[in-house]
């Protein structure tokens, strides 16, 4: 911990006499790993509060802008997810939850706009729902670190529009731009989507605000969810990223991992498509074999 040396011994110590007080208010927690969390957090709390010397008033503006993350906060926007996301909390849990294993895809952040419920495609389907965009092939398959295929894999995809909005920050109910789908006896899947873009997270409330101040862009790279679930296998929460999007390097939630960049590759209208399925605009063919872990690995 690094504290101004200007501070007297005297105040150090009483500093430091309320930090163990404080610990020792843990010491009858029944739950151990609950106490060990909880004496953690004060103890890197206290350091950070002590190391910046902050001020009464810089304590009360905190309190205001988490009590606004709470009231922004409802049952289609998760503000306190947006916050850990664009402070990499939610990348850093991930990362430490998603150990390294064999040639496992790697995870990145969950996001804040999954839905439960989403409508059942068939493999070949279309996800996108009448959401605007450029059309999308994407196949490949699922198999275990054994190289095994897995068949009958949950794969939900979701992502946003042509114009950076997911269907649940629409006002109307729509269901767009999201859907699962299941493995095949060989592990394959495929369907359509829409090609990702560029988007803001939403920034029109604290967390946005937060990011002005320190000069951040609420920039997201261009990319695609995907959650893949099978019995014996670690949950998957991943994303695909486009290959050259100039937002790869400054991606506002640190999603971004090199393995996860692909190439979407481009194709005119008119070019026959991997399912005989006319189209009569440019689209994109994107290819993304997944790799679970298994479930001990967790």
């Amino acid at each position: 911990m690094t504290i101004n040396r200007d501070i007297s011994a005297e105040q150090r110590a009483r500093e430091e006499d309320l930090v163990q007080r404080v610990l020792r208010s843990f010491d009858t927690c029944e739950d151990a790993r609950l106490g060990e969390i909880m004496r953690s957090l004060v103890t890197h709390l206290h350091t950070f509060v002590r190391e910046v010397r902050l001020t009464e008033a810089e304590w009360t503006e905190a309190i205001e802008f988490l009590t606004a993350v709470g009231h922004i906060t409802d049952d289609k926007r998760q503000e306190f997810i947006l916050l850990s996301d664009v402070l990499g909390a939610s990348m850093q849990t991930i990362t430490i939850n998603n150990e390294a294993y064999g040639d496992a895809t790697e995870a990145t952040v969950f996001g804040p706009f999954f839905v439960e419920g989403s409508p059942r495609i068939d493999n070949g389907g279309d996800l996108s729902f009448g959401a605007e965009g450029r059309p999308c092939w994407v196949e490949g398959t699922v198999r275990d670190t054994d190289g095994k295929p897995v068949p009958g894999a949950r794969i939900e995809v979701w992502e946003a529009d042509d114009d950076g909005f997911y269907d649940v920050q629409y006002d109307d109910d729509r269901t767009a731009a999201r859907a699962h789908l299941f493995t095949d006896e060989d592990g394959g899947y495929r369907f359509w989507a829409i090609t990702p873009t560029p988007y803001p997270i939403p920034h029109d409330g604290p967390v946005g605000k937060m990011l002005q101040a320190v000069g951040r862009s609420p920039m997201r790279a261009s990319h695609l969810h995907f959650m893949v679930t099978a019995p014996g296998a670690r949950r998957l929460v991943t994303h695909i990223f486009v290959r050259g999007d100039e937002l790869l390097h400054s991606d506002t939630v640190f999603g971004v991992k090199d393995s996860l960049v692909k190439d979407f590759v481009q194709r005119l209208a008119g070019t026959p498509t991997p399912d005989g399925r006319p189209v009569d605009r440019d689209w994109t063919r994107v290819k993304f074999d997944m790799v679970l872990a298994p479930e001990e690995a967790s």
